[in-house]
């Protein structure tokens, strides 16, 4: 028994009720939708019950973490919908045949309307499955999955919302494209930011400049932080203090920003930090003092090398000694100098392998400033605060010894 049959014999029972035929008919039309709504979904719970308990088992048995996405996804629940819709699709536009104005033809074209939704939806959550899984993999983790994902679904809803209007509207695909071209001017100003996105992102990903979980630095927006996630129109940021900073893609092309991805790959941190020596307390050294040094261990061998060149050299050039300033003499900061790089050399936290000095810069207002170059073995954050805290800790104390002084403001105080 077909459908158009059915509601004509549930009218005319109503009518034999004594219910007038044009009651009949409607209330026959309203029990008989209900009915189909009832149906649709003790199908949908026993499709979804009977589907998801497939995907279930299924990523129960297998080590994959791929069906766990499927279900977390909603596949099995959108798979649910499609035998309803099909029972949909096959019974309620036939209870409107009898009705004028093409209602029935309308309803089955917003069902079918519904079914390019639903296939898009479904088309998406296997995406999404696909693009999770992938994020668990270690050669995909720092890729750029987000931005393609939704550029394929730009597209795909593109072309879908051009189906749905064709299907509800009854013309042809091709006046549909053909009044789009006439404005793509519109959309092309209307889709400014998501073209520039996805150009950036193109170039992002050719180029390598960022991948997720680079730690990057870009003061004009307030970001200084490991990258989180890459997306159509913007980079999400975690900064050091957790809060999160949103950075349109397009920006890391126009504008510069630091990576700090190369210093994470290399083998140290650097550690380029100064200490102001105060010039007043630089002078040459009495022998005395000379030999007082000369039981410092890290610089006792340098000391009686250098000191039989200086002795040689002087002799040889018949030098006045009685002022100190002639000929070749010892330094308090050139001992303290090669009292640092000793240090530094022997300090087993130090990179030997990368550039390790202490350099003299140009002298300034403040003083003297005797730079520390090094990289630190360890690039954890916190380990290389404390390796470059214990280093500098040791260098201040050690410049009484060498009757240096650091340069610190006096603070000026005005008496009234």
């Amino acid at each position: 028994m077909n459908i158009s049959n059915l509601k004509s014999l549930l009218t005319q029972l109503l009518t034999e009720k004594g219910i007038s035929p044009f009651w009949s008919e409607n209330l026959a039309l309203i029990l008989l939708l209900i009915l189909f709504l009832f149906v649709g979904y003790v199908l949908f719970w026993i499709t979804r019950k009977i589907i998801l308990n497939f995907f279930v088992q299924i990523a129960g048995k297998t080590k994959s973490h791929f069906d766990d996405f499927l279900i977390k996804n909603r596949v099995p629940k959108i798979l649910s919908y499609l035998p309803v819709l099909f029972l949909f699709y096959e019974s309620i536009p036939k209870l409107f045949i009898s009705f004028e104005m093409g209602l029935s033809s309308l309803i089955k074209n917003i069902l079918e309307a519904l079914l390019i939704i639903l296939i898009i939806a479904l088309i998406r959550a296997a995406l999404k499955t696909v693009n999770d899984f992938l994020k668990t993999v270690p050669s995909f983790k720092d890729k750029p999955l987000d931005s393609y994902l939704q550029v394929f679904m730009i597209f795909l809803w593109f072309i879908g919302g051009i189906l749905i209007l064709s299907v509800l509207t009854g013309k042809d695909i091709g006046a549909f494209l053909t009044t789009l071209g006439a404005l793509s001017a519109v959309l092309l100003f209307v889709f400014k930011d998501t073209i520039l996105g996805f150009v950036a992102s193109v170039q992002i990903t050719v180029n390598d400049t960022v991948r997720i979980g680079d730690w990057i630095s870009m003061p004009n927006s307030n970001a200084d932080g490991d990258v989180i996630s890459i997306s159509l129109s913007t980079v999400q940021v975690q900064n050091f203090d957790k809060t999160i900073t949103s950075i349109p893609t397009y920006k890391l092309i126009s504008d510069s920003f630091i990576n700090w991805r190369g210093m994470s790959e290399s083998p140290g941190r650097r550690i380029k930090r100064s200490i102001l020596i105060k010039i007043s307390s630089i002078r040459f050294l009495e022998p005395k003092e000379i030999d007082a040094l000369m039981k410092i261990d890290r610089i006792a061998p340098f000391i009686e090398k250098r000191k039989k060149e200086i002795e040689e050299a002087n002799i040889k050039d018949q030098t006045d000694k009685s002022m100190l300033i002639n000929g070749r003499n010892f330094t308090n900061l050139g001992l303290f100098r090669h009292y640092t790089e000793n240090y530094l050399n022997s300090n087993p936290n130090i990179n030997k392998e990368m550039t390790s000095m202490c350099r003299q810069l140009t002298p300034t207002s403040q003083g003297i400033p005797l730079e520390i170059y090094a990289f630190s073995s360890d690039k954890d954050w916190q380990n290389y605060e404390a390796i470059s805290a214990d280093i500098f800790d040791h260098l201040l104390a050690a410049i009484p010894y060498f009757n240096l002084e650091c340069f610190e403001l006096t603070p000026t105080i005005y008496s009234s």
